[in-house]
């Protein structure tokens, strides 16, 4: 028999080799992308949660310094996270004026929903319940902890 010295393609273990290559590094890669995509929903997290909770301020100074009315028992802190989109009338303008904190409630990474959890001024500060009596502070809903292994409805 003659040899072909043109003939083309690859043996049996040129292939088995270059698919264990391709699989190591899909291996690697795979964690690779699902460490990038958690860190990009904290990252996303904490900006979310600086947006309202900063809203919540200055709801509050708004309030304190007069510019809108303070209802009874809020503490001059809202009573729902929707007031803050909403919208509250400013104190003394004829007009009838409004006031929004936020644009709209953002959706929250890791639930993908816009339902927060809330906690009011009488709440403790670890409670996953709500009192009701105003919004003093926001978190996620999730059960899910960071790398460190704090919840991240402790953030």
């Amino acid at each position: 028999m003659e040899r072909r010295q043109a003939q083309r393609g690859l043996t049996l273990i040129e292939l088995i080799v270059a698919f264990t290559i391709m699989s190591l590094l899909t291996a690697l890669a795979v964690p690779l992308a699902r460490y990038r995509v958690r860190q990009e929903k904290e990252k996303e997290l904490r900006f979310v949660l600086r947006e309202m909770r900063t809203a919540i301020d200055k709801y509050k100074d708004a309030c304190d310094q007069g510019m809108i009315e303070q209802k009874l028992g809020t503490e001059c802190y809202p009573e729902t996270l929707e007031q803050l989109v909403e919208g509250v009338t400013i104190a003394n303008d004829a007009t009838g004026r409004t006031v929004r904190f936020l644009r709209r409630l953002p959706r929250d990474p890791f639930t993908n929903s816009n339902e927060w959890g809330m906690r009011s001024t009488a709440d403790d500060p670890q409670s996953m319940g709500w009192g009701g009596q105003n919004v003093f502070d926001v978190y996620t809903k999730t059960l899910e902890r960071a790398a460190d292994g704090t919840p991240y409805s402790e953030w």
